[in-house]
């Protein structure tokens, strides 16, 4: 299983960069251990197995870009990535979810990447198969009987006249009624059940293997014909087998799980009774799976040897050294992650890619409306933003969606009224829109 770009560390730095603002030190340490990964696959057969990950703690509050730097690093090689949060988890025998869940919901990921790039690769061939499939309902080719033989006869020209017509989207409005398979669904009285999705897909094969899949008829407009039609005669074309092996192989080399609020199942102190027993009890359930082990999937057996992991918690009321010392030792690589400051937020409103600033103005456009951030309005936002961070709970960049929120709030309302005209956010209005809220510590706690 081959990483599709070979990256040096300082490329994924820079690549992270652009959509993260600062925290050096947590990029570096990533983007060593995603090095690591191609590193090992360049080694002989006998030592790569030898060669495991060397997982990762960040330890920071909440917003600084923990989550989002292993997103961001997971879509850059293409790995399964998945995210988990520790409290979700207790150990056997009480109420909770089992941590070998962790590892099927990461092959499913992989499974469904895998699927959507094979997908992909025969999709012109499916695109083709289901044009005619379309024309066929549009414009049946007649056909001649010869006692036994049947024979289509050749190419009409009102078909072709359809074909090209079909090609340039003429008839995308127009309804027809096609045949489409009825799919198997894990739905209780119109409700979907969570846990019943290993029983749908089996059901699925159960009843593939026991002849012609059930299809029901549907009217639908020819655009949407195309589409369904295509993704059916894709899936035909795949070969699923080979689709579930490269799933398990890139769930297994190259799979991420991020394990959030890791330090909320840390026993606190020297404290072992009451909820510290049920902490401790999630943390030894997440060993096996982090040290290395075998779980069952329905793509087969999954190895967890070679999967990274990275754990990530605030740590206010515990410390990394509360954790069991085994879980300890599975974690190697500690970064520290720091509190945003003003200047990190006005970088974070203006430079990623994804910046918040640019997000508005391309939502606002879409109504017509031209949108407008100054400079000093900038400076206000991220000022307030850091200010009501220090007074109340500090929730990183997550504040300045609250503050743009309340800002921008009329004016999203009234957008559809506002087409043509151009709004200016300055810091004059910043302020008046903030004024009363950030001067009242009541209404900054409940509001902002």
């Amino acid at each position: 299983m081959e990483i599709d770009r070979e990256l040096t560390p300082k490329q994924i730095v820079e690549e992270l960069d652009k959509y993260i603002v600062g925290q050096y030190e947590a990029k570096k340490a990533v983007a060593i251990a995603l090095r690591n990964r191609w590193r090992r696959q360049k080694l002989p057969e006998d030592l790569r197995d030898e060669v495991i990950p060397k997982n990762i703690l960040m330890i920071g509050p909440t917003g600084v870009g923990k989550t989002e730097i292993a997103r961001r690093l997971a879509n850059l090689v293409k790995a399964p990535f998945i995210k988990v949060e520790a409290t979700k988890f207790t150990e056997v025998g009480y109420v909770g979810r089992d941590v070998e869940s962790i590892i099927r919901e990461l092959v499913d990921v992989s499974f469904k990447m895998i699927k959507a790039e094979k997908m992909e690769e025969v999709r012109e061939k499916a695109k083709a198969i289901a044009e005619e499939k379309v024309l066929d309902y549009l414009v049946p080719k007649k056909t001649k009987r010869y006692g036994t033989l049947i024979e289509e006869e050749e190419e009409s020209p009102a078909r072709e006249k359809f074909r090209e017509m079909l090609k340039n989207g003429q008839l995308d409005d127009k309804v027809v009624e096609i045949d489409v398979e009825e799919k198997v669904s894990a739905v209780v009285g119109g409700v979907v059940v969570p846990g019943l999705e290993d029983i749908e897909s089996q059901l699925k094969e159960l009843f593939s293997n026991l002849g012609p899949s059930k299809r029901k008829k549907r009217r639908l407009t020819v655009k949407e014909a195309l589409k369904i039609i295509e993704n059916e005669e894709a899936e035909k074309l795949i070969d699923m087998d080979e689709v579930q092996t490269l799933a398990v192989k890139r769930a297994e080399n190259l799979g991420i799980v991020f394990i959030d609020e890791i330090d909320k199942v840390a026993a606190r102190g020297s404290s072992k009774s009451g909820p510290d027993v049920s902490r401790e009890g999630v943390q030894r359930d997440l060993l096996p799976i982090v040290e290395g082990t075998v779980v069952s999937t329905k793509y087969g057996p999954v190895k967890t040897d070679h999967i990274l992991f990275i754990a990530a918690g605030a740590f206010h009321l515990a410390k990394p050294s509360d954790l069991i010392p085994e879980l300890q030792g599975r974690f190697p690589i500690r970064v520290e992650l720091k509190a945003l400051t003003k200047d990190d937020f006005v970088k974070i409103l203006t430079e990623p890619k994804n910046a918040l600033i640019k997000q508005y103005i391309a939502l606002m456009s879409t109504e017509g409306v031209e949108l407008e951030f100054t400079e000093d309005a900038i400076q206000e936002i991220a000022q307030i933003a850091e200010e009501v961070n220090e007074r109340t709970e500090n929730i990183g960049a997550r504040r300045l969606h609250t503050i743009l929120e309340k800002i921008m709030e009329d004016f999203s309302f009234n957008a559809p009224d506002l087409k043509g005209q151009k709004i200016v956010i300055d810091s004059k209005l910043v302020r008046e829109k903030l004024g009363n809220v950030i001067t009242n510590e009541d209404l900054t706690r409940y509001i902002l």
